[in-house]
């Protein structure tokens, strides 16, 4: 039987007028940091990664995105299944497949970073093949308790996927995924609201990671795109929770550990 969630409010109304204007800011910050950014981020290891995009988003939308991770010498992918709408009818199941594929084809497991909606889709992949998922980082995605009335467009979201259909386990959602998981929010998302975003049952590989960001521009945040170069090429093996040393504390004002989070 699922349990009633408890009520939390969309983000403020200043917020939401201001989402657009604030994610134009951040394309016109990174226009000017793209280089700065290249030269300081962390190299990769040749593994895949698959960024899935947020709802009613597709691949275009974070291609910017997707080239400079693979400038970053990861092997980056789109979801490839255009628009994403939602949980509809065989879209889990051709994320499964294409989660094998990228497996196979690069010998190892697959790192997944998902926008909004993406994230919660990559955060259910890990926990339905967690031997196939390196780690999950998920930009702005509620998946916390109370997203549905946490979130602006959850109506036109209900209207496309009716809540008794939904092939989701809602119950289990806000429990981190069994990988190396990083939540990244931004108490400035005007979308939705940032306590749903942040990993509040966690286990010992699992953060959460506050940037200064609007929720449609977090896949052009300067901030954000070094951020997720950071959290790739942590070892798996040998995870470390994210530093705020020195200018950092700055950048990100807050990182969030479970209780027993491996630490230096």
């Amino acid at each position: 039987m699922t349990t009633q969630e408890p009520y939390v409010p969309p983000p403020s109304l200043f917020l939401a007028l201001s989402e657009a204007h604030r994610a134009a800011l951040e394309m016109v910050l990174l226009g000017v940091s793209r280089r700065a950014l290249k030269k300081i981020s962390p190299r990769g290891d040749g593994h895949a990664v698959m960024v899935l995009p947020g709802f009613m988003g597709g691949d275009g939308y974070n291609s910017t995105f997707r080239r400079f991770l693979g400038g970053l010498d990861y092997a980056v992918h789109g979801w490839g299944l255009g628009r994403n709408l939602g949980p509809r009818e065989g879209v889990l199941e051709a994320l499964q497949s294409r989660l094998h594929d990228l497996a196979e084809r690069y010998e190892g497991p697959v790192s997944l970073v998902g926008h909004s909606l993406g994230g919660i889709f990559a955060r259910e992949l890990a926990r339905e093949h967690p031997d196939k998922v390196r780690q999950v980082i998920s930009l702005g995605s509620p998946f916390g308790e109370g997203r549905m009335t946490a979130s602006i467009p959850a109506r036109l979201f209900t209207a496309l996927n009716p809540p008794d259909q939904l092939p989701i386990d809602q119950d289990v959602l806000s429990h981190a995924p069994p990988v190396p998981t990083t939540a990244i929010y931004s108490k400035y998302d005007g979308i939705v609201n940032w306590r749903t975003t942040n990993q509040q049952q966690g286990h010992a590989t699992s953060q959460s990671i506050e940037v200064r960001s609007s929720h449609c521009g977090m896949t052009f945040n300067p901030a954000v795109w070094l951020l997720v170069a950071e959290c790739l090429a942590n070892d798996p093996e040998h995870w470390q929770p994210f530093e705020r040393a020195s200018w950092r504390s700055l950048v990100y004002p807050d990182v969030q550990l479970s209780p027993n989070a491996s630490k230096h």
